[in-house]
């Protein structure tokens, strides 16, 4: 059972909390492919900010903290990436999250790899772990996303078995979820700025005051 605190973080937090749920396929296997960058993702995020992300709740590995004062979730489903929103929407349900308060990260082969782009909203791409969020989003597509490039595959190659491919050294070289999130423990306030601009910019889309 996750700590009654983290439910009270609405009340008494000074900021309004965001959801972090990076999409991916849970073991061994998926580590290191291309379909899995949303959860490395969330995995540079929790490394710079000191987050465990290692409860089990609502379907997701889970984990809690803060930049500065503002609360975060991040989560990394583990109903395999079809079903994603099997996990993504019981969180945002249980948290009571307004889906403006929503980021998913996803890979996306119509993005060069490397390159990021941060949407207030819009649909699934063709990609079937967003189709299922949004369904379990009920059909509302007004969250934020952040696409991240993998490519296309080369030549005739079968884009099931690109996706389910490794990164090779110079695709790695250009993934980006080492370079998004300044990585030492030394960059708090660097951090604390990127985030704030970050949400600052969703919000301002969203015609949201903070």
């Amino acid at each position: 059972m996750l700590s009654r605190v983290s439910r009270h973080w609405f009340s008494t937090a000074s900021s309004h909390p965001w959801l972090f749920v990076g999409l991916g396929n849970p073991g061994e296997k998926y580590q290191g492919t291309r379909h899995n960058v949303g959860f490395e993702m969330i995995d540079a995020c929790a490394k710079s900010l000191g987050i465990s992300v290692d409860t089990v709740h609502c379907k997701a590995l889970f984990g809690q903290g803060y930049v500065g004062d503002i609360p975060i979730f991040l989560a990394k489903p583990q109903t395999y990436m079809n079903l994603s929103g099997e996990s993504t929407g019981p969180l945002a349900a249980y948290y009571k999250m307004p889906l403006n308060r929503v980021v998913v990260f996803f890979d996306d082969m119509n993005l060069p790899c490397g390159v990021l782009r941060l949407q207030h909203k819009g649909g699934h791409e063709g990609h079937n772990g967003m189709k299922s969020v949004i369904y379990h989003f009920r059909g509302n597509r007004e969250f934020a996303r952040l696409r991240i490039g993998i490519g296309k595959p080369p030549g005739q190659m079968d884009p099931k078995a690109f996706l389910l491919q490794k990164f090779n050294v110079g695709a790695r070289e250009r993934e980006p979820s080492t370079k998004w999130w300044p990585a030492s423990q030394n960059n708090q306030a660097l951090r604390r700025k990127l985030f704030t601009e970050f949400s600052m910019i969703l919000l301002y889309k969203k015609g949201v005051k903070h």
